[in-house]
């Protein structure tokens, strides 16, 4: 009888510790889906609600993020290479380290986006409204800015080398020590002369 009793209870305390381990609080590391968007790399998610999420250091490369609304959402350090943000509005987005290696950007919104130290490279920000935003040490070679807003936005220290400025508005922009190499500037407004270094 001891032996049935023992069995029983060392069966049952199995049986519950198994079942604990299948609760969500057991797997802190899985992925977060936030407003039905999930939060992993390749995400399918145009038009997402993501409005001042907690996104720093995740990885979102590839990721369909049209037209999503992101507006003052924390994602330094996150990876979104090769990611869709057409249309999107990073407005207030603090965007501090992230890679944004070829990424699309075009017509969004990153009105007083921080961008600092973030990498650029052949992203294509054509049509965006980077009006305020911060861009200062990012590198952003091999980008493309045609008919990008960069009205009173921070560029000190950025690198720009071999960048498409077609069409683009620098007014009041602050460029000290920013590097323009190689760059088009046709019809660009107050877009410095080749190699300006400032």
């Amino acid at each position: 009888m001891l032996k049935f009793l023992f069995f029983a209870l060392l069966t049952g305390s199995t049986a519950v510790g198994l079942a604990r381990a299948d609760t969500a609080d057991d797997f802190p590391d899985d992925p977060p889906v936030i407003n039905g968007c999930g939060i992993w790399a390749h995400a399918r998610c145009p038009g997402a609600d993501l409005r001042h999420a907690h996104l720093s250091g995740k990885n979102l490369a590839g990721a369909d993020l049209r037209g999503a609304n992101l507006a003052r959402a924390d994602l330094r350090n996150a990876n979104l290479a090769g990611a869709n943000l057409d249309g999107a509005d990073l407005s207030g987005a603090r965007l501090n380290m992230a890679l944004l290696s070829t990424a699309t950007l075009r017509n969004a919104k990153l009105i007083g986006a921080d961008l600092e130290f973030s990498r650029l490279y052949r992203a294509d920000f054509t049509g965006a409204d980077l009006t305020a935003a911060n861009l200062e040490a990012a590198r952003a070679n091999f980008a493309w800015f045609e008919r990008a807003k960069l009205v009173n936005a921070n560029l000190q220290e950025t690198k720009f080398f071999t960048v498409d400025f077609r069409g683009a508005d620098l007014r009041g922009s602050y460029r000290r020590y920013t590097v323009f190499e190689d760059s088009d500037y046709t019809g660009c407004t107050e877009c410095p002369s080749e190699g300006a270094l400032k």
